[in-house]
C-alpha cells in the first residue's frame, strides 16, 4: 500500500540505496513509476506493506515501510532486493554496493569507492567537516537526523584524523 513518505511513523524502517552517478530526470520519473507499481504490490505473507518512497539528490533512492502495522519478511525484503536488482540493470547503475561512499562537495554529491574515500582522507582532501551519507540508518527518525551529517558523526569518522 503505497502512501506518502512524509506520512509514515518516524519508527519506519528504511533502506538507502545510493546509485554510482546521477539519475537523468527523464530516469527518475521512470523509476518512480516503477516503485509506485512495486509499492503498490509488496506484500508480506498476502498483507499489504504500507509504504513510500523518495528519489534524493537524483542519486538516492529511499524506500520506507510502516513496520507497526505489517513487518517486513525475508520473502518480502528478498522482492524489494530483486527489484533494485532489476532497476541497476534496466539503468546501468550499481545501487548495491556498500562499499562505496557519497559526499556533498559544495552542491555536487561526489561518489568515490571507499579505498579511494579512505586515500582522499590521509590526504586531507576530506575532513572531519565534510558532509557524508550515512546509508546505514535504520529509520525515518534517523534518516532525518542523521543521514547527511558531518563525517565526524559519522562511521566515516574512522578515516579521518
Amino acid at each position: 500500500m503505497l502512501v506518502e513518505f512524509e506520512i509514515l511513523p518516524e519508527e519506519s524502517r528504511v533502506w538507502i540505496y545510493q546509485a554510482n552517478r546521477s539519475f537523468s530526470e527523464t530516469e527518475i520519473l521512470e523509476i518512480k513509476e516503477k516503485l509506485k507499481i512495486f509499492i503498490e504490490a509488496w506484500t508480506a505473507h498476502g498483507q499489504d506493506l504500507q509504504s513510500g518512497f523518495k528519489v534524493v539528490y537524483k542519486r538516492f533512492i529511499v524506500i520506507a515501510l510502516n513496520q507497526n502495522l505489517n513487518a517486513a519478511t525475508g520473502c518480502s525484503i528478498d522482492a524489494s532486493v530483486h527489484f533494485i536488482q532489476q532497476l541497476e540493470k534496466e539503468y546501468n547503475v550499481d545501487l548495491m554496493d556498500k562499499m562505496n561512499v557519497s559526499y556533498k562537495q559544495g552542491e555536487f554529491i561526489a561518489h568515490k569507492s571507499l579505498i579511494d574515500f579512505k586515500k582522499m582522507a590521509k590526504q586531507k582532501a576530506v575532513s572531519k567537516r565534510t558532509i557524508v551519507f550515512n546509508n546505514l540508518v535504520t529509520n525515518i527518525a534517523e534518516f532525518k537526523e542523521n543521514w547527511e551529517v558531518p563525517a565526524s558523526d559519522s562511521w566515516h569518522s574512522r578515516f579521518l584524523n
